[in-house]
């Protein structure tokens, strides 16, 4: 019977039924194992940041996410509510850049995801594109300027075509994560000009930089947790 569903869903070009089950009423623990992949990884985060930054990168989004966890009601399905409220919060308990990026990010996402208790591969598409938006307004930033972009847009413009080429939400997140991953590797051959690292000048160059690590994790984790 699934199998029947899925053919019927490819020929009407309607987005899979399991893409959109996955995610079903579940937000808040999904913004959980964000919160906890974060701030399992806060001292990692943090040492990167001392090399080029005001070595709090780590602190602040571990303290930030723990706001979350306890702010976001457990009972709430609805996805860009809870994403509006993450980002709320992360924007009055972060510090320094990444509370008002983050924030922005999650509050952008929140807005085209209101009203949504399931996510579509195409809602997701929507959601990153809509962060990536509000992020480039909020700080003037953009690729090749040693910053989470740079593990956000490869990321977008790889999960977008995957599904553009009929990829599970799945297979394009894999593809995605890898495409991050790579943007980590690239931040480390540039020289940043945004933020306290861009002080450095060229001395900045051989360091990954800490936003695109923990936007890569945050990917990583919702990849992870739609898997199951």
């Amino acid at each position: 019977m699934i199998v029947c569903y899925n053919i019927l869903y490819k020929v009407l070009n309607i987005p899979n039924w399991e893409d959109k089950l996955h995610m079903s009423t579940r937000i808040y623990d999904c913004l959980k194992a964000i919160g906890d992949k974060i701030i399992e990884n806060k001292d990692f985060l943090t040492d990167l940041d001392r090399e080029i930054g005001d070595a709090d990168h780590g602190v602040n989004m571990a303290r930030g996410f723990q706001s979350v966890i306890e702010k976001v009601s457990q009972d709430d399905p609805d996805i860009g509510a809870c994403l509006k409220k993450t980002g709320m919060t992360l924007l009055s308990t972060v510090g320094g850049a990444s509370g008002p990026l983050y924030g922005t990010a999650y509050m952008e996402a929140g807005k085209v995801l209101m009203g949504k208790d399931s996510l579509s591969a195409e809602d997701l598409k929507l959601a990153l594109e809509a962060a990536i938006a509000g992020i480039q307004k909020r700080g003037k930033a953009e690729k090749g300027e040693k910053t989470m972009l740079d593990s956000l847009i490869p990321a977008y413009d790889v999960y977008s075509e995957k599904i553009a080429s009929g990829a599970s939400i799945v297979d394009a997140l894999d593809a995605a994560c890898v495409a991050a991953n790579e943007g980590i590797e690239y931040t480390k051959t540039i020289a940043a000009t945004k933020g306290r690292a861009s002080y450095l000048g060229d001395r900045s160059i051989g360091h990954q930089d800490p936003g695109a690590t923990s936007l890569t994790y945050t990917l990583e984790t919702i990849r992870d947790f739609i898997k199951g």
